[in-house]
């Protein structure tokens, strides 16, 4: 049976993580106890006794992890942005990279949930040569609290006019995701990137806008390619919504992601669903850990 460790299981990732793998009959869960959880010496044990460890931590922590790291055999998944654009880290988003780079390494990045959005919109039209590698673009991304970690999820769940309305940050055009959809892309300038969290829990709805003159094609290329490039089960290409409108929260609680196209040939607009825990954190690190053991890539998610 494949032992699980997962080291800062109190997080909302860590949580949403634990509550779908506990129903596995394949996979049995390393759990410390609450009074060693964040010891360095109970943590480093666990590391090394199991066969797949998922990393829920900050940057400094997780990097710290990773140096516990002794046995050969342990395979890691790292959901915080340490190591997303490190060489020797696989990046975990199997429809872009390939079930086979997951496959074979025993290292892997999660994706950021924003990150996520963007890159599943761009990256394929870049491949295909549709979408100029020298592109300015911009991103709008609307998120559900819940991806702020615990503290956010208290101040929001306590109320008050400052959370009752969307919030935009990132004001500084820093945002941590930036490198990743920059790299994953292969894209030479860093988008302009909005994001936004709003008074709602869960789910994730981000919009890449584009001109004619940004693309080599029209918008029944552009469909046509997320078709062809999207044949699992995990992300497809969908035109679905809500009489003209997009609901952000269209995909919580689920592990799957939707990619769709709209607008008219001079302005079209390239839109990613998906819950901020699930495709966007969770959801995609289950997946990486499935595709790791060589199981189904669905197995204990919700599609």
């Amino acid at each position: 049976m494949t032992k699980v460790f997962i080291d800062g299981s109190a997080g909302t990732t860590g949580l949403r993580i634990a509550d779908r793998l506990k129903k596995r009959e394949d996979l049995e869960l390393i759990c410390l106890p609450e009074e060693v959880r964040k010891d360095y010496c109970a943590r480093k044990d666990a590391i090394n006794c199991a066969d797949i460890v998922f990393l829920c931590l900050p940057d400094a922590a997780a990097i710290e992890a990773v140096g516990m790291v002794e046995s050969r055999t342990v395979k890691v998944i790292d959901t915080s942005t340490a190591h997303r654009v490190n060489d020797g880290w696989a990046y975990g988003f199997a429809e872009i990279v390939g079930k086979d780079k997951i496959a074979s390494s025993r290292f892997v990045a999660n994706p950021g949930c924003h990150a996520s959005g963007f890159i599943s919109l761009v990256a394929p039209l870049v491949k295909a040569g549709l979408l100029h590698k020298d592109a300015k673009l911009s991103c709008f991304s609307l998120t559900g609290y819940t991806g702020g970690g615990k503290k956010m999820i208290v101040e929001y769940e306590a109320g008050g006019e400052a959370y009752s309305a969307p919030r935009q940050y990132g004001l500084t055009q820093a945002h941590k995701h930036l490198p990743e959809m920059k790299k994953v892309c292969g894209l030479e300038n860093d988008p302009c990137f909005c994001p936004v969290v709003s008074n709602f829990p869960c789910g994730m709805e981000v919009t890449v806008p584009v001109f004619k003159s940004d693309l080599n094609c029209g918008m029944e290329e552009i469909k046509n390619t997320y078709k062809d490039f999207y044949t699992g089960k995990i992300v497809r290409y969908s035109e679905e919504n809500e009489s003209g409108f997009l609901s952000a929260a269209a995909m919580a609680g689920r592990d799957c992601m939707s990619v769709s196209v709209y607008g008219n040939e001079d302005r079209i607009l390239l839109v990613s669903r998906f819950d901020n825990l699930g495709k966007g954190a969770s959801g995609a690190a289950i997946q990486n850990m499935n595709i790791m053991l060589g199981v189904e890539e669905t197995k204990g998610l919700i599609i």
